[in-house]
């Protein structure tokens, strides 16, 4: 029986952008109450426009004392997804600089650690959270150790905390290479050939898009019955 989304709250962390933004207005569009959140107040104000009805935060998710107060004023919430990701800790490991890996760390595991741990008092215990990862955890690719070994480190973590909180759910979601922000550190000419490049070798034909990635969240907020999950939305690129 497919679960309804209507008037339950949902807190989308790293929700201004790509994924995080695509799975709000699918919430708002079920009559979801979205509240997202970002560092950026310039982004939130922008996917306030595209995605009306959703409200939005400014904080800091690497900043606990910001988090704790947040979910203190928000009180009981149904589903929470953390979406929330860095730009750093790809390179070949022999060149890779671990400063630059550290800052990954900085940049997605430990918010992603610091946004559950402040948000586990306030979800419901029949409600969902689902965190977003990567396929990077095990595609086993040259110049992906580090991001492996942080989307990995949030995956070996899924299942034994799901036990932990039970009945309350935990899943995570773990894209390909989907067409966000995130790639933005390439120049538009050597993304698109970048993205042409991978379309050619997926089993699907093309790239994810974050509606995807959002579809697959959604997916298993719903299902009740899924918990300690990794469900990979990579368009086939693990195979």
């Amino acid at each position: 029986m497919s679960t309804s989304f209507e008037s339950k709250k949902v807190i989308v962390a790293g929700g201004s952008s790509g994924v995080g933004l695509a799975t709000a207005a699918l919430l708002a569009k079920e009559k979801a109450n979205v509240i997202i959140t970002g560092r950026s107040a310039a982004r939130l104000a922008d996917a306030a426009k595209a995605v009306p009805g959703i409200q939005t935060t400014a904080l800091d998710s690497n900043n606990r004392q910001e988090l704790d107060a947040f979910f203190q004023s928000q009180g009981a919430i149904d589903h929470l997804v953390i979406s929330l990701s860095g730009a750093k800790g790809a390179g070949k490991f022999s060149e890779l600089s671990l400063k630059d890996l550290r800052e990954g760390f900085e940049g997605k595991f430990w918010p992603q650690l610091n946004t559950l741990q402040a948000a586990l008092p306030f979800v419901n215990k029949g409600g969902s959270i689902t965190i977003i990862t990567a396929i990077s955890a095990i595609s086993k690719a040259p110049g992906t150790s580090g991001l492996a070994a942080i989307n990995g480190a949030l995956e070996l973590m899924v299942p034994t905390i799901a036990k932990e909180i039970k009945p309350l759910r935990i899943n995570a979601v773990s894209p390909g290479v989907v067409d966000t922000p995130w790639w933005d550190f390439l120049p538009a000419d050597a993304k698109a050939g970048a993205f042409r490049e991978y379309a050619s070798q997926l089993p699907v034909g093309r790239i994810g898009q974050p509606d995807d990635v959002a579809d697959t969240i959604l997916f298993l907020m719903r299902n009740g019955n899924i918990t300690g999950t990794v469900v990979r939305c990579d368009g086939g690129l693990s195979l």
